[in-house]
């Protein structure tokens, strides 16, 4: 069971999800694709026994986010997350949203197609100095990490409304309704469909937005619907992870496969070169789909190992 999507549930960790898990698995060797956070739920793909040494192939890809932005009133962490300390909101001067539209929130919003660079948040796992941001931060050390490169692919607003309770909560792809943090105040509130790069931060995003159209803004809510090629509905909720069907290692890595011979597995899993005529980043699988190695490209038509399964990767 080596791969194992699940929806995860609101107000949890991906570390959390993670513990649950290994204790509903029986195992210790679980890993995630890609951390979702507490206030978030959705695709959270689990990586279990050999199927952790895909992690760095899989986190790479891009993501699919429903994103519900309120508008009005920014927080410290970016999200609905209750502060400490309500002197650290920062809201909307009166009236200040009164003018806002599902047509001026678009229109702003398009403008993210063009952004290649992006502050996270300040509350984030990025370190600084070697101290994770977040850490810094429930200091009282605010610093923002430094812009990164992001990438936006498609951002769609799907709907504008005064209050969240008056946008879609059953805009998943198959309908399911969504559990969303509870609201910090009663605010006009976007849904936006977005496709992004790994890395890009949501959280920023709502801020940016808000920042765009003159206003401090929150990300009000958050479900991932795919992660790759891994969508919400191939997900298992988490407590019935361990009788969900496992999904194949090889067709989720983004790479085209080669199919391998006997001889050439031995190979393989031997660290030789074969040749293979590759020109990029390549799946090897062996006579029983399971698979081999990922590899890329070396100097003078060499294999360049990435990562090598002794015993074969199968679902």
């Amino acid at each position: 069971m080596p791969v194992l999507p699940v929806d995860k549930p609101l107000g949890l960790s991906s570390h959390d999800v993670v513990a649950r898990a290994r204790r509903l698995l029986g195992t210790r060797r679980v890993g995630h694709a890609g951390t979702l956070d507490p206030l978030a739920s959705g695709v959270l793909v689990l990586l279990t026994e050999e199927a952790t040494k895909l992690s760095p192939f899989l986190t790479a890809s891009d993501k699919e986010y429903l994103a519900w932005v309120a508008f009005g009133l920014g927080t410290p962490t970016l999200d609905a997350e209750q502060p400490e300390d309500a002197a650290t909101l920062t809201w909307a001067e009166p009236g200040a949203t009164a003018a806002l539209t599902r047509e001026s929130v678009a229109v702003a919003a398009r403008t993210f197609l063009d952004v290649t660079e992006q502050r996270p948040p300040a509350f984030s796992a990025i370190k600084q100095g070697g101290t994770r941001s977040y850490a810094a931060a429930r200091r009282g050390e605010t610093t923002e990490p430094p812009a990164r490169p992001v990438a936006y692919r498609h951002v769609e607003v799907l709907a504008f409304a005064p209050l969240r309770g008056g946008l879609p909560a059953n805009a998943g792809p198959d309908g399911r309704p969504f559990r969303l943090p509870p609201e910090l105040a009663e605010l006009p509130c976007a849904l936006v469909s977005l496709t992004v790069a790994a890395g890009t931060y949501v959280r920023s995003f709502a801020r940016d937005l808000g920042a765009a159209l003159g206003v401090p803004a929150h990300l009000a809510g958050l479900v991932r619907t795919r992660a790759g090629k891994v969508r919400l509905t191939d997900c298992s909720p988490l407590e019935g992870v361990a009788g969900a069907a496992p999904l194949d290692p090889v067709a989720l890595l983004p790479y085209p496969r080669i199919d391998l011979d006997a001889a050439a597995a031995v190979a393989v899993r031997q660290g030789k070169q074969v040749t293979l005529g590759l020109t990029s980043t390549t799946a090897l699988v062996d006579e029983d789909g399971a698979l081999a190695a990922v590899v890329e490209p070396g100097a003078g038509g060499r294999l360049r190992y990435l990562r090598v399964w002794q015993r074969g990767l199968t679902p």
